[in-house]
């Protein structure tokens, strides 16, 4: 039998849990199935990798020299995969977005596509921001656009390349004829909105427990909170059924007024990744150019909405 990369996974699998039992429900595998293949590979190597005992399985010498070799090789070939993608995706495949909902996606696809209309430009769109960079860093998409809740750290830190596109104060979504959306004022105490049930989109940052912790400090805890996608987060605000949270770049949209937050207690950063040696990043600086420009076209179209969001220092392109 040749030995395979999948043989060394079992091997460092069984030496990590310490016991066959632990070892198979991690590789889901009967436990039979795994001595079984266990032995194979023992006599491929020609001797006991393990000793059994009481107390689980140890290393032999031999086991501690695969052991050795396997830590070495298993990291080395999933990071040789990586690259492999990534080199094979170089040349003219265009422009690769990933991003999660909001109105700076399609801003920079629209961009994207006016400045280079030759050039393909494909999306990827997920709740999970997560899910997003480590696409980016396995080389299955070029850019992440995502976003972060306050100085929070962008997710999958210290694979990805990271630039601010801008911050946006988080403000609230009110049916038009609701009280506090006809008071003749501009800014909303979080305060004020107590007694009301909550609407948001799902995500796997913090921004759940930011805001959580925002009311506790305004006094209160939140009653409800329904957890939907963007069009019912709308619904739900427009009947009058919850109030909702939004990005100053939410657009004008019938039926629904925005005000912002008194203070500012949540903010929204919108941040741009990509690997830094991959091969789209010769193009970051005039992506995050696009995304930056994405984004004052999206607070001229919110008509208002977007007051106090602060653009940062992005390159003109």
């Amino acid at each position: 039998m040749d030995l395979e990369l999948r043989h060394l996974k079992i091997v460092r699998a069984v030496a990590d849990a310490g016991s066959l039992t632990r070892a198979a429900t991690a590789l889901g595998l009967a436990q039979p199935a795994l001595s079984t293949q266990l032995k194979r590979i023992e006599r491929a190597l020609g001797g006991a990798l393990f000793v059994r005992g009481r107390e689980g399985v140890r290393a032999t010498a031999l086991g501690e020299l695969v052991l050795e070799r396997a830590r070495v090789l298993l990291p080395a070939v999933c990071e040789l995969q990586e690259e492999a993608l990534r080199f094979a995706r170089q040349g003219p495949q265009g422009y690769r977005l990933g991003g999660t909902h909001g109105p700076l996606l399609g801003g920079l696809v629209d961009r994207l596509a006016h400045e280079e209309p030759g050039v393909p430009v494909t999306t990827y769109t997920s709740w999970s921001e997560r899910e997003i960079a480590g696409s980016v860093a396995d080389g299955r998409l070029d850019f992440a656009l995502v976003g972060v809740c306050g100085e929070s750290a962008p997710p999958g830190p210290g694979r990805l390349a990271w630039m601010e596109v801008a911050r946006d104060p988080v403000h609230v979504m009110l049916a038009e004829d609701h009280p506090l959306a006809l008071a003749p004022r501009g800014e909303i105490e979080l305060a004020e909105l107590a007694a009301e049930a909550w609407t948001d989109v799902p995500g796997d940052g913090c921004f759940g427990d930011c805001f959580a912790a925002a009311c506790v400090r305004a006094g209160f805890t939140p009653a409800c909170v329904y957890e939907t996608d963007t069009a019912s987060c709308v619904h739900l605000v427009q009947v009058g059924r919850a109030v909702g949270l939004c990005r100053a770049t939410f657009p004008v949209t019938p039926g629904v007024v925005t005000r912002p937050l008194a203070g500012n207690p949540l903010v929204w950063r919108h941040l741009l990744g990509w690997h830094p040696a991959g091969p789209a990043a010769g193009r970051a600086v005039e992506v995050l150019g696009h995304a930056g420009a994405a984004h004052a076209e999206a607070l001229v179209r919110a008509a208002g909405a977007g007051a106090g969001a602060v653009p940062v220092a992005w390159p003109a392109v």
